[in-house]
């Protein structure tokens, strides 16, 4: 069948005008090529590295906001899409959230976790990123600012990161967390 691509930001979450970002298309794909479109317009194409293509975007402004999808192309025939990732550049005015991993950074598998994201913010929601998923994993609200895994697996491990948003008068954000690794052994 046709191969899997997936497409992502690194980092993930809403981007501040002015701030950069590197959208990441993937495969299990030896040879080909993947190009980057945005609301339905290819914008360029890149050949495999390793099975991945990565499109910088610096110095964002709105223009940059959008529907982004790539596809994987090899001998000129299209064989695969991607999801749609949408990209949002909006100031970040909220305090940044901080993340915490619970118990620690390394764990064994099967063990425990807690992903805890909180910030200063009285009414904010926070979303949960792991680097390399299309979307967030969870939104967690100031009475729930805990994710647990109850039974954590090799394939949890992964840079974890969260970013906080207000719906009050207007939607605001916050600048995302630092990324921390969660090592599973």
């Amino acid at each position: 069948g046709a191969p899997t691509i997936s497409i992502f930001l690194k980092p993930p979450g809403v981007i501040s005008p002015g701030g950069s970002t590197t959208i990441c298309c993937s495969c299990q794909c030896a040879t080909g090529r993947f190009v980057l479109s945005k609301d339905g317009h290819q914008l360029r194409a890149l050949e495999l590295r390793g099975g991945r293509a990565e499109f910088s975007i610096s110095n964002a402004t709105q223009g940059d906001a959008g529907a982004y999808s790539c596809h994987y192309q090899a001998g000129g025939t299209v064989l695969a899409h991607s999801e749609v990732l949408h990209v949002m550049v909006q100031d970040l005015p909220l305090p940044r959230p901080v993340l915490r991993l619970l118990p620690g950074r390394e764990v064994i598998a099967g063990s425990a976790v807690t992903l805890r994201c909180t910030t200063a913010h009285p009414a904010a929601r926070c979303l949960l990123y792991l680097q390399g998923q299309p979307a967030a994993l969870v939104v967690l609200s100031k009475q729930e600012e805990d994710f647990n895994i109850s039974h954590v697996q090799e394939a949890d491990g992964g840079h974890y990161s969260c970013q906080c948003f207000s719906q009050d008068a207007f939607f605001r954000w916050s600048t995302a967390s630092e990324p921390l690794e969660l090592v599973v052994r």
